[in-house]
């Protein structure tokens, strides 16, 4: 299939010479002004355009900027076309952002050339960009399974297995989606946000490593002293995240994590731990995470105690609405019962 060039000049002459030049391997469109041109970006996407510089009305270079501020225009490639061959112009074009210019009067055998060089580069870059992104991929799975692995090291360690890790992670998923719909904490709730707090969540128990196993299986009920101990988890596991993962993962994967380690036991009113946040002092990770890992650690069988009821887990949890956990946030996840028992029946 052949590429496509939009050619933008406001001469027709040259509108001509460029189509017939270029008509043999090219798919050729032209318009002649800056506003036409955007009209015919408006529903198509050309491998290539050939801006002219001097055009009444919106010239060739209000163009550029404003195909270089557009997301979706800017990696199109642009060669100018330009009849001012001086050191300034031509200084002026790369500036700008244009892989290249043409000087007019046309020399068919440049600009054939230069055409051709543009397009082959363009095609070398998205081939670049696309074995990038497998390898990004490669490694965002690699890292996530990593990630699963130790949650589930250190969910083992306390009698509970590596389900817990993924209810509790479907559970925030399904939170976040229900969020999301009702436009909850729509600034915050970025697509990168929600990717990392999902990803992220398998990680929030992982302090548990500097507890002595045994209390973290000990089979009846603790003493203060043991309690006390197991509450160092939250602040231990921010901690190890911080130390460890801030040169290997992006800093905002980090800094959720790091909120979800550290901060998944604060409480709404303020009576938690480890540091007595209250209300939106309390990151919305760990806010969210609160609820999904509550309800899990409610419905699920421990070593120590049977799994409770979908209806039983919800009385509790809505005794603590405002206490334990934000209202707007259980509202939700109380409003979502329907789904919450298909999701457990699934898991």
């Amino acid at each position: 299939m052949k590429k496509t060039i939009l050619v933008v000049d406001d001469s027709r002459f040259n509108l001509v010479i460029a189509k017939d030049l270029l008509s043999e391997e090219y798919r050729v469109e032209t318009v002649n002004s800056g506003e036409l041109a955007f009209q015919y970006l408006a529903g198509n996407e050309p491998d290539l355009v050939l801006l002219d510089i001097q055009m009444p009305g919106m010239d060739g270079f209000e163009v550029m900027r404003r195909i270089q501020g557009s997301e979706e225009w800017k990696k199109i490639p642009v060669i100018f076309l330009t009849a001012d061959r001086t050191e300034k112009t031509e200084e002026t074009c790369f500036q700008m952002g244009a892989m290249d210019y043409i000087g007019k009067p046309f020399v068919p055998a440049i600009m054939l050339q230069r055409v051709r060089r543009t397009l082959e580069l363009q095609g070398y870059r998205k081939s670049l960009e696309q074995m990038v992104e497998q390898q990004l991929q490669r490694i965002t799975q690699l890292q996530q399974g990593i990630i699963i692995t130790m949650a589930n090291l250190i969910e083992s360690r306390d009698g509970t297995t590596g389900e817990h890790v993924k209810r509790t992670s479907a559970y925030v998923n399904l939170l976040v989606n229900k969020m999301q719909e009702k436009g909850i904490y729509k600034e915050t709730l970025t697509s990168t946000y929600i990717d990392y707090l999902k990803k992220a969540s398998p990680l929030h128990d992982i302090g548990k490593l500097t507890v002595p196993d045994r209390i973290l299986q000990k089979p009846g009920a603790l003493t203060q002293e043991e309690y006390d101990l197991i509450k160092l988890h939250a602040q231990a596991g921010g901690q190890l995240i911080q130390e460890n993962m801030n040169r290997i993962v992006d800093k905002e994967f980090v800094e959720i994590a790091q909120d979800l380690a550290a901060f998944h036991h604060e409480k709404w009113n303020g009576l938690g731990y480890p540091n007595g946040l209250k209300g939106e002092e309390i990151p919305l990770a760990a806010r969210i995470l609160a609820i999904a890992d509550v309800f899990d650690a409610l419905v699920s069988e421990r070593q120590y105690k049977k799994g409770m009821t979908l209806d039983q887990a919800f009385g509790i949890m809505e005794k603590e609405r405002g206490n334990s956990f934000e209202p707007v946030l259980l509202d939700v996840f109380l409003e979502s019962k329907e789904e919450l028992a298909e999701l457990m029946e699934e898991l």
